[in-house]
């Protein structure tokens, strides 16, 4: 036993230690009709240079928390659980600590760049200030650092580009600007948040390439939240989906892909265009809604839309568990096995 002890701390070793380890995140709205559970129990750890995505629909629960990694939730929202960056809780900081801590820790990019910068300053000197923020620098040194930047997301004469406007950029250029400012003071852990949904696929290929490439350039980890799990298959490490507030779902990529477990995971995918498929013919949906989040059923909460539901799944909600090593999923009845008759 002593020897197998010993063979294996050197991977121990070699294990990069998390940059941010988020456990039993919970996020609750209150509203004058009562509480909205918009995040319930979720569990992530994000290491240095891996990509992390999280995937799931519009109102699943992936950019509120992203929100709440953030510490940017509106004062309505309670927080509850653990958000540790390097070992230190953010949970419960005060709005000055948490300035320090975006831009400097955690940095994000988000979906629309025309709402993201502002259209009557010169994108040069919105990248300034944004390395102004948060490090003590001259005005000279944070107009160089501006330019560096330019340079370092690859828009060309980027000394020429520190003093035009956004509206004469391209999407493209206009994407790489927001991802300049999130970098301004290399923030360990990047969150892109539908960063490249309002692009075209060429572009948003360009966009992904480069996130990729700053974050081996500089070490940082990456979290990606999209509803495309195409993107998610050909950019990320791991994936985790979420529906109605929860994981559902979490795997390695490959193995994920290799054989989907949880319905609504196969929905998604289902969802994807591929090019075999007849010209004008509709993309499969999910039918149906996503659960009213302040009245939480006892079941299952897809199994309003589950082709594979049965009895049980609307009796009592199926826990997030590992099934096989380093796979998890929250189903009675996965795919792969046939349902119970």
């Amino acid at each position: 036993m002593a020897a197998t002890a010993d063979a294996a701390a050197p991977d121990l070793q070699l294990r990069p230690s998390p940059l941010l380890e988020v456990s039993d995140l919970r996020v609750t709205f209150g509203t004058r009709l009562g509480s909205v559970h918009a995040v319930q129990g979720v569990n992530l750890t994000i290491e240095p240079r891996r990509t992390l995505a999280l995937i799931g629909e519009s109102g699943s629960g992936k950019t509120v928390s992203a929100q709440a990694i953030m510490g940017i939730l509106p004062r309505t929202a309670r927080v509850s659980g653990s958000i540790k960056f390097k070992g230190d809780e953010i949970v419960g900081r005060g709005e000055r600590e948490l300035r320090d801590y975006r831009g400097r820790c955690v940095a994000m990019v988000f979906q629309n760049p025309e709402r993201s910068l502002n259209p009557t300053m010169r994108v040069g000197t919105q990248i300034a200030e944004a390395v102004g923020c948060h490090l003590p620098v001259s005005k000279q040194e944070a107009h160089d650092r501006a330019v560096e930047l330019l340079r370092m997301v690859r828009l060309p004469a980027p000394e020429r580009r520190f003093y035009e406007y956004p509206h004469q950029l391209s999407g493209g250029m206009r994407q790489r600007v927001v991802i300049a400012i999130a970098l301004a003071c290399d923030p360990a852990v990047l969150i892109a948040d539908e960063a490249t949904t309002a692009l075209d696929v060429t572009t948003q290929a360009q966009i992904m390439e480069l996130l990729l490439d700053l974050q081996q350039e500089t070490g940082s980890a990456l979290l990606m939240i999209s509803h495309d799990l195409g993107l998610a298959a050909s950019y990320a490490e791991e994936v985790i989906v979420m529906y109605a507030g929860k994981i559902v779902e979490q795997a390695p990529t490959k193995e994920l892909f290799a054989g989907v477990r949880m319905p609504y995971t196969q929905a998604l995918l289902d969802a994807i265009p591929r090019i075999e498929m007849e010209p004008h013919v509709l993309l499969p949906v999910v039918g149906g809604r996503p659960p009213d989040l302040a009245v939480i059923p006892p079941g299952c909460s897809f199994a309003p839309r589950c082709p594979r539901v049965q009895q049980d799944c609307q009796d009592t909600c199926p826990p997030l568990q590992q099934h096989e090593p380093g796979r998890w999923w929250a189903c009675w009845h996965p795919l792969g096995k046939e349902p119970a008759q």
